[in-house]
This record gives structure tokens, C-alpha cells and sequence, in this order.
């Protein structure tokens, strides 16, 4: 098999990005390196180089390999894996600002807002091909709207601590910036750039090989229908606009729709094949290859890979996630190998142990392109301490946008058997007849479990993470782990968190260094 590198353009990105930096903080906004407001934008090669620049993120550490999923690691369906204390501060809503694992998201999003900024204040004069001026400003709105996204829910609410500061190209050289009175004036900013964006980006199926990745016109939509979804929380008007873009996408002419050949014992592990990188599910991902993008795949392999590859053996699903999948869910074994489980290793078929997994279990997602025989430098990074495959990681997929839909039929008071029945077909499951928003969320957890769809914040806009987070978690404790029949008792694995307060913890904590340097709020009762 010939090994599997980026595209062009993101490997264009990582290295335009060390020439064209930016500032540490979104209020120093003085370009670093060699070029500057004066020599640059002048031609269509800076108008590319621009635009590679802002999926530079896309692919660090700290943003879509753990990053982010260090919030989602507090949720109920993981437990951290390995000892940990800065983890362990997120788990039990004690983080102090300090810690550096979360000192990266919340800058270096801004980060990409302040290229996008740049693109679209000055793409606009560059004299250039008319069509790829358009796309390019419509990847700019885009990847602003993304990072925002990301933003908002996590740092602000429609409360007493407000939204984030909204930077644009036209107050990005303000001396200073405030928090906007609620989080919904961040969902109103992110909806507006993603329509422009809707109205110049193509469709992904128009794009060459080599820019596939690239922002697109579903992708777009597609973070409408979830900002919509998030804002409901405060409006319940705003399901109307997530059934409206969810059925966007589907009709989009892109051909979206569910991984199904009616064959459910290979159906939901295809999704996470190389082969389906840019499949009928793909909407966003992190582009991933054997050079570089997202390093989750490794970062959730057993630690030191049984001797043959560097695994760092983080977030272990519980058994309470175990548990939660019916009977015949062909989704369960996909999503999580316990001991004895069948499963492909450098050309090989092993039975799943493991010697360090603190819960018993390890997530199966991204385990296809450690199947193959002799797979270090054609599917998996020949560098451990880079763990990236050939298989991009998910952001959003088509799935979502189904449950998306089905989520705002039931809020509606309408009937949602269709859109869940699809999903529970491809997973080998009976249909089920009026559904309730208990079986939505229900489908939410088991399809999505260890993907970025964000299993905390689901519970904490339902209103269900006081509850969970006052459960114990547990695992299984197998008296001889180097044997996979090994006999096992049923052990906690992370106490019950009665210090979670709906009101604080709903938000997390902002760094305190952009505290410090923007002079903005820092949330409310984190310290």
C-alpha cells in the first residue's frame, strides 16, 4: 500500500504558518515575521498562502488530538487512562486557569480569527481569479465561524458571564475588547459569517484532490444546524432553524447520506476507514495522513502499543458506556474492545489485553490502520510521538445532521422515528415506534462516543450533568490481564462529583494569562 500523505494545501499551511505567524494574544495583533501589512497581499499566491494558513490548528496537539477532548474526557463515557493531575482537575471542575493542557484552545482559535480577519479585510483588493477570490473568503468566514463555535459554548453562556470577545476585520486593531452580554451574540456572529460562506464556498465534490479538506458549502450548513442546535437551549424557536439547514445538507446535491449497505456488521466500521475519508458521511474533519493531523487515534491506543508502537493510553471508555448499547448494537465492539475481543494488529488477529488499561477497555474507532501488515510509515506515523494514521478523525458527520434533525422534531413535539430508525438500522438494530427525547439521547451517546460531537456538552444542555456527575463510574478489573479470558471483578474507576454546579461548571474556565492580557471577565466561580 502506497503511504498516504496530506494534500497540498495543508501541508502549504504548516509551512506558510512558520513564516507568517501571529501574536500570542488576539489584542497584540502585530503580524510576527517576515511579512507585514505593507509587502503583503498583493497577489493571488498570498491570497493562497493566506488561506493555508488557517487550517494550521487544525492539526495540533492542543486543539483536535486532546485539547478539546480534555473537556469531553469529563464526561460520563471516559475516564482518563493514565495518571494525570492537570486531567484531573478538569474531571472534578477544579481547574485553576493555570494548567497547561487548557492554556492553548481558547488563543489559538483567536489565533485563526485573526488570519481569517487579515483574508478578509484584504482578499477582496487583491486582482486575482474572480472564482478563487470567493472561495478563498468563503474558507475565511468559515474557519472564523468554526473557531468561534468552539469557542462560544465552551468559554460563554446567556448568563451572568456572557459570551466571548468578538474580533472582526473591523475592530481587530482595537486597544481593547469586551465580552458581548451573552453567548447568542456570538451565535448570531457565527451564523452571519457561515451564510457568506454558504453563498461562495462549492460544494466538496467540485474540489480537485488536492484541496479536498478545504472548507466547503455542507460544512458551512452544517455548523449552522449545530449553532442553531446550541442556541435552542436559550430559544426553543431556534429548532425550526435546525431542521431547515439539516435538511439543507441533505439536498445539497453533494450526495449525503448514511453509510448503509445493509450490512451493519461492517457498515459503521467503514466509517472510520481511510477508504471513507471523504465518503457520504464526511462533512468535517481533521485531515490526518502518515506526516501530520490529528494524533487522537494514538493518543487512545493502549500505552506503548504491546511493545510495538508508541500508544499513549488516554480515554478509556467506562463501563457504564459499555453497558449503555442494546443488545445487537453492532456498534459497541466498533466503538470499544474488551478483553478477548478479535481485533487486526500489524497484519496480524489478536485478542484484545491489556496490562494498563485502568477501565478494562480501550476505544476501537480509530484501531483500521493498525491492522495492516507493516503499517509504521504507510498507514500509521513512522514517528510515535506523532501518532497521525491515514484516516482523517471526524468533527461532524452526516449522522449528526440526521439526530440534529431528529433532536429538533422531538422538541417540536413531532415525530422522530424516521431519522432514529436510519441510524438504528445501519447499526443492526429493530426500528422503535414514537420515539422520546430519552432515546435521542440515548442514540446520540452510543453513535458518537469518542468523537468530538462533545458528549459534555450534551449533557450539560440537556440539563443532565448534575445527575450523571453525581454517579460513580466504573471498569473492570481482570485478575490476569495478559490473559483475554481471564476472569474480572467490577471496580470504581471515578467517583462520584457532587462538586459539579450547574451553574459554574456549565462554562469552563478561561485562562488566566488572555485574562490578564485582554482584561476581559474570567468565568464566574472557577476561582
Amino acid at each position: 500500500m502506497k503511504n498516504i500523505r496530506l494534500t497540498n494545501f495543508v501541508v502549504a499551511a504548516f509551512i506558510v504558518f512558520i513564516v507568517w505567524g501571529c501574536s500570542e494574544s488576539f489584542t497584540d495583533l502585530t503580524p510576527k515575521g517576515s511579512a507585514t501589512e505593507g509587502n503583503y497581499w498583493q497577489t493571488e499566491d498570498d491570497a493562497l498562502a493566506g488561506a493555508n494558513a488557517m487550517y494550521y490548528y487544525m492539526k495540533d496537539e492542543d486543539m483536535f488530538t486532546r485539547g478539546f477532548m480534555w473537556y469531553i474526557n469529563a464526561s460520563d463515557d471516559m475516564i482518563t487512562g493514565r495518571s494525570n493531575a492537570k486531567a484531573d482537575a478538569a474531571v472534578n471542575f477544579t481547574l485553576s486557569g493555570d494548567e497547561g493542557y487548557f492554556s492553548w484552545m481558547y488563543p489559538q482559535s483567536y489565533k485563526i480569527v485573526r488570519r481569517a480577519n487579515d483574508v478578509i479585510s484584504h482578499v477582496p483588493d487583491i486582482e486575482m481569479d474572480a472564482s478563487l477570490s470567493k472561495r478563498v473568503l468563503g474558507e475565511a468566514y468559515f474557519m472564523r465561524a468554526f473557531h468561534y463555535f468552539w469557542l462560544a459554548h465552551t468559554y460563554g453562556d446567556n448568563g451572568e458571564n456572557g459570551g466571548v470577545p468578538i474580533v472582526t476585520e473591523e475592530n481587530m486593531f482595537d486597544d481593547h475588547f469586551t465580552r458581548p452580554v451573552s453567548v447568542i451574540n456570538n451565535y448570531e456572529q457565527i451564523i452571519s459569517d457561515l451564510e457568506k460562506a454558504v453563498d461562495l464556498l462549492p460544494l466538496f465534490t467540485t474540489y480537485a484532490s488536492a484541496d479536498l479538506g478545504r472548507a466547503h458549502k455542507d460544512a458551512a450548513l452544517a455548523y449552522i444546524a449545530k449553532t442553531y442546535m446550541y442556541w435552542a437551549q436559550y430559544d426553543n424557536s431556534k429548532w425550526d432553524n435546525v431542521i431547515e439547514y439539516c435538511d439543507k445538507i441533505t439536498n445539497s446535491g453533494s450526495g449525503r447520506k448514511l453509510l448503509n449497505s445493509n450490512n451493519p456488521g461492517t457498515d459503521y466500521h467503514d466509517i472510520f476507514t481511510y477508504q471513507q475519508n471523504f465518503g457520504s458521511e464526511y462533512i468535517w474533519s481533521v485531515i490526518s495522513g502518515v506526516d501530520a493531523g490529528s494524533k487522537l487515534p494514538g493518543v487512545m491506543l493502549e500505552n506503548k502499543g504491546w511493545g510495538d508502537y508508541n500508544g499513549w493510553g488516554y480515554y478509556q471508555p467506562t463501563l457504564e458506556l459499555y453497558n449503555s448499547f442494546e443488545v445487537g448494537d453492532v456498534r459497541r465492539k466498533e466503538t470499544i474492545l474488551e478483553f478477548g475481543q478479535e481485533f487486526k494488529w500489524f497484519g496480524e488477529t489478536r485478542r484484545y489485553t491489556s496490562q494498563n488499561s485502568q477501565s478494562g477497555f480501550q476505544f476501537n474507532k480509530y484501531m483500521d490502520a493498525y491492522g495492516y501488515e507493516n503499517p509504521v510509515g504507510t498507514t500509521i506515523n513512522a514517528n510515535g510521538d506523532d501518532p497521525t494514521t491515514i484516516a482523517n478523525v471526524p468533527l461532524i458527520r452526516y449522522t449528526e445532521i440526521v439526530l440534529m434533525k431528529a433532536e429538533a422534531l422531538l422538541m417540536k413535539g413531532q415525530n422522530a422515528d424516521k431519522e432514529l430508525n436510519a441510524v438504528r438500522s445501519r447499526a443492526g438494530l429493530a426500528s422503535i415506534t414514537n420515539a422520546t427525547l430519552s432515546d435521542l439521547k440515548h442514540e446520540r451517546r452510543v453513535e458518537f462516543a469518542g468523537e468530538f460531537t462533545n458528549r459534555h456538552f450534551d449533557l450539560v444542555r440537556w440539563h443532565d450533568a448534575d445527575l450523571a456527575y453525581n454517579k460513580t463510574l466504573h471498569g473492570r478489573d481482570y485478575s490476569d490481564k495478559t490473559n483475554p479470558d481471564s476472569p474480572f471483578t467490577i471496580k470504581e474507576v471515578r467517583a462520584a462529583r457532587p462538586q459539579f454546579d450547574p451553574n459554574i461548571h456549565h462554562v469552563w474556565i478561561i485562562p488566566n494569562d488572555d485574562v490578564a492580557i485582554s482584561g476581559i471577565r474570567q468565568n464566574k466561580g472557577w476561582n
